[in-house]
């Protein structure tokens, strides 16, 4: 297994809960590097953390992916390995993995993290970045087999997201809002070819509906393409169309939360 361990999670950077998980990896694998993918998702946004991690692990190296994004801390759902690629990603199963694993070509295996050898002792139930994941993760970048980490979980059993998706009927895409970002920039499930598939291009007006309001929205190669304040849709690095506004929060504005639906058409 290769030594490099990411870590995401919604502890924030203002205490040391970070920290605390650095060091456990460090103290049981100090070979190991860890790449920090985030620590700023929002408290208990399991799509959100789904979503970072999905988009990130195809630029991370093979390693193992730490992801505590979890509003049940504490409660009774399992902790699991699941081996993708050549990634493993631990996590709680609720569903914060289930994009990633997709995006590597989808889980072959998956274990139920339950020899308590390998965790710290006591373990809080409140703390399992700490007790659990990370020193699971300083064994697994040591050599150990995600085999030997608990019995095997039914790839069928585990708690998945469905996968984002969108519909081109009519001369209009349809999608939903899949993430909102710390700039308040709107990421829709509608990949740019969607909108390539009805003529619309960077430079041409979009309709956007929603819900019972209509926008006319300019949509350019950036969202510094239009002046502060004004909306703009774009395509973000994930391939995906985002709506934003230049030095402005688009999903306040907008009353877009993750979830929300939404169609595109080009403007007559």
């Amino acid at each position: 297994m290769t030594s490099v361990i990411t870590l995401l999670t919604d502890y924030g950077l203002e205490d040391g809960y970070v920290a605390a998980c650095h060091g456990v990896i460090a103290r049981i694998a100090p070979q190991a590097r860890i790449i920090d993918v985030c620590h700023l998702v929002p408290s208990g946004d399991v799509r959100r953390g789904a979503a970072i991690l999905a988009q990130t692990i195809p630029y991370l190296p093979a390693g193992v992916h730490v992801a505590v994004i979890d509003p049940d801390g504490g409660g009774s759902r399992r902790v699991v390995a699941l081996e993708a690629g050549d990634h493993v990603l631990l996590g709680p199963d609720n569903g914060v993995l289930s994009w990633a694993a997709r995006a590597v070509g989808g889980a072959r295996a998956a274990y139920e993290l339950t020899d308590e050898e390998l965790f710290l002792k006591p373990v809080s139930p409140t703390f399992l970045g700490r007790d659990v994941f990370a020193p699971v993760a300083a064994r697994l970048a040591a050599g150990r087999e995600p085999a030997g980490l608990g019995p095997a979980v039914p790839l069928d059993r585990l708690v998945s997201f469905p996968a984002p998706t969108s519909l081109v009927r009519g001369g209009v895409v349809e999608g939903e809002v899949l993430s909102v970002d710390h700039y308040g920039n709107v990421q829709l499930s509608i990949g740019a070819g969607d909108l390539a598939s009805l003529g619309a291009r960077p430079g041409s007006i979009l309709a956007v509906r929603l819900g019972r309001r209509q926008l006319s929205v300019p949509f350019r190669e950036t969202f510094a393409a239009v002046p502060p304040g004004e909306v703009v849709a774009f395509t973000d690095s994930a391939g995906l169309i985002a709506l934003a506004i230049n030095s402005g929060d688009a999903s306040q504005r907008l009353g877009l939360p993750p979830g929300a639906h939404v169609r595109l058409s080009p403007a007559p």
